[in-house]
């Protein structure tokens, strides 16, 4: 997957940077003066997307000859219209370029279609993916086999959905419209219910997809948060290895503080990735974040990825301390976090729902990232993250394994669940 876009630059080892200590959180240092680029750290001109062009240069797709091999010289292309997001069976959100905020600069703008998986892995994840909502899918797939439409049906639906964690609200929703459907389409066979229901959960799981947006500044810095346990540290390492396919330069700040193993972990993702790792051993979270922002502003360095201390949102002085991560982040550069990402475990059930309503009510969440879909997760949560708090969904991981986290697809997630 992902084979056409240039790997990561640069050889050396990566370098794990112990940040000063802040005089205080919400007054932080001033901004360090800008220190060397690191082995990673790319010029402006090594970018195919920030090298300045004459219009608009999408990049290959894999089955071009310019994908697998070295690409010519850009040449200047009529003005295209923007692309659109995919849609349609198989499709799945990708990264986006920004527009440019003033329009006066002659900055390039560039949409970057989604890599063209090969077969074999792509299967693969999507067989991940059933195997991992496979019993979801035995109870919801079950009831449509050798039965009539009637009473007993919509019963037995009712408490499949409920079971795998869609909620009450959500699964009113869905019987009211599906009994609506069914009787104005006068549907008499029970599989053309099935597809009517696998129509309505991809109709509701719709706008969770969006692309994440590149560009937008420099550095653009990415706040984490989640409870503990969630899989927020290993998602970010996964999140920065599909960063740098597409050409992005990475920085990790370890503002995990209050948990050393926090801090190891994330600079063995460091070392995997070859990104730097701005970290400081029992230090304010706030402070590191804010030296992280600005070593990547002197180095000019793409995307900040900073990793928080897992939080309870019932622990509401814990949640406060985030506030003020995030105030400090924009402190250290205006318009900072860009994006603030929420990393949920599939197995809690319910209890994912009341994490995303209190942590978008405390950082006004723009994205989420759903793990641990191949276990016993039950999968209906997203239906009701869906009718409830439809916060976007970014990715959603089936594995421990680097390529196990990919974009969220709602068609693809609605026939998983169905069989």
């Amino acid at each position: 997957m992902f084979s056409f876009l240039k790997r990561f630059k640069g050889s050396k080892a990566p370098e794990t940077v112990e940040a000063p200590p802040a005089p205080a959180a919400e007054q932080p240092a001033a901004e360090p003066a800008p220190t060397p680029a690191p082995a990673t750290a790319r010029t402006p001109t090594d970018d195919p997307v920030r090298a300045p062009q004459a219009e608009p240069q999408a990049l290959p797709r894999a089955d071009t000859p310019t994908a697998r091999g070295s690409q010519p010289e850009p040449q200047p292309q009529p003005a295209q219209p923007p692309l659109q997001p995919m849609s349609g069976a198989g499709a799945q959100p990708f990264l986006e370029r920004a527009e440019p905020l003033d329009e006066s600069a002659n900055e390039v703008v560039e949409i970057v279609p989604p890599p063209a998986p090969e077969p074999a892995a792509k299967q693969s994840w999507l067989s991940r993916l059933k195997a991992g909502l496979s019993k979801t899918s035995a109870g919801l797939t079950g009831i449509f086999v050798g039965t009539k439409i009637d009473d007993a049906l919509y019963e037995e639906l009712e408490t499949a959905l409920l079971m795998s964690d869609a909620g009450v609200e959500a699964t009113e929703y869905l019987l009211g419209a599906l009994r609506e459907k069914v009787r104005a389409e006068r549907l008499t066979d029970p599989q053309q219910v099935k597809s009517a229901l696998r129509s309505l959960l991809v109709e509701l799981l719709s706008p969770l997809e969006k692309s994440l947006v590149l560009g937008r500044a420099q550095p653009m810095v990415m706040m984490i948060a989640g409870v503990n346990g969630a899989g927020k540290t290993t998602s970010i390492g996964k999140l920065a290895k599909h960063l740098q396919r597409f050409e992005q330069s990475v920085l990790l700040a370890a503002g995990d503080t209050f948990r050393a193993a926090a801090r190891e972990q994330l600079t063995i993702w460091g070392e995997r990735n070859n990104v730097t790792v701005v970290s400081q051993e029992s230090g304010d979270p706030a402070a590191v974040i804010f030296d992280a922002v600005s070593a990547a502003r002197a180095r000019k360095i793409d995307v900040v990825m900073a990793d928080t201390a897992g939080r309870l949102p019932t622990q509401l002085h814990l949640m406060e301390e985030l506030r003020k991560v995030k105030r400090v982040i924009g402190k250290a550069m205006e318009g900072a976090p860009q994006e603030v990402l929420l990393v949920i475990d599939a197995n809690t059930g319910q209890n994912a729902l009341a994490q995303v309503k209190a942590f978008d009510d405390a950082l006004s969440l723009t994205g989420l990232i759903v793990t641990k879909l191949d276990g016993t997760a039950k999968g209906g949560i997203l239906v009701a993250i869906a009718r409830q708090r439809p916060v976007p969904v970014y990715f959603i991981g089936v594995g421990e394994k680097v390529d196990d986290l990919q974009p969220f697809s709602a068609e693809e997630f609605a026939d998983a669940l169905l069989g």
